[in-house]
């Protein structure tokens, strides 16, 4: 029996055309509704190593991007004093779409619209892969961060809530 082709996301095919190795994730169950805490258990994978993409505009009206652990809350001080900012505030979902080409909830730092600033927490450099999403709700990219460098150029900082 031949086995079901998945349907590829942009984040999927960017990485594939650049062949930058990462391993797809999938969850059908998953909603908008559920949380990124929830998406981790489901996938049998540690919350702590399954990150969540959030856009954010600064006072200057850039825009900036921020993984963290699902569990955790971006600090919007820490992550203006990250990128240079006085002050982010989080990207209303409405904008998501036309500004990278993601819905919430499935928003991949890969492929977006236009490569902004990336910040991903600090934490992630303790595991060999991270997760995060691959540009489809329930679809997670489980990637080293050497190889999402080749791709996303990124810096890591301490940017969640204590």
């Amino acid at each position: 029996m031949a086995k079901e082709k998945m349907e590829k996301t942009n984040a999927m095919r960017m990485l594939d055309r650049a062949k930058i190795p990462y391993v797809c994730h999938v969850w059908e169950e998953a909603t908008g509704q559920h949380t990124g805490v929830e998406l981790a258990h489901a996938l049998g994978e540690n919350p702590e190593q399954v990150f969540k993409t959030l856009v954010t505009v600064g006072k200057s009206g850039g825009h900036f991007v921020f993984l963290v652990p699902v569990a955790e809350e971006l600090d919007l001080k820490k992550a203006a004093a990250a990128v240079g900012e006085k002050a982010v505030s989080m990207c209303k979902a409405k904008e998501l779409l036309p500004l990278t080409g993601y819905i919430h909830g499935g928003c991949s730092p890969v492929g977006m619209k236009k490569q902004f600033p990336t910040v991903i927490h600090e934490t992630a450099a303790e595991f060999d892969t991270i997760l995060c999403s691959a540009g489809k709700i329930g679809h997670q990219l489980e990637i080293s961060l050497e190889a999402l460098g080749r791709i996303v150029p990124f810096e890591l900082g301490n940017i969640v809530a204590e």
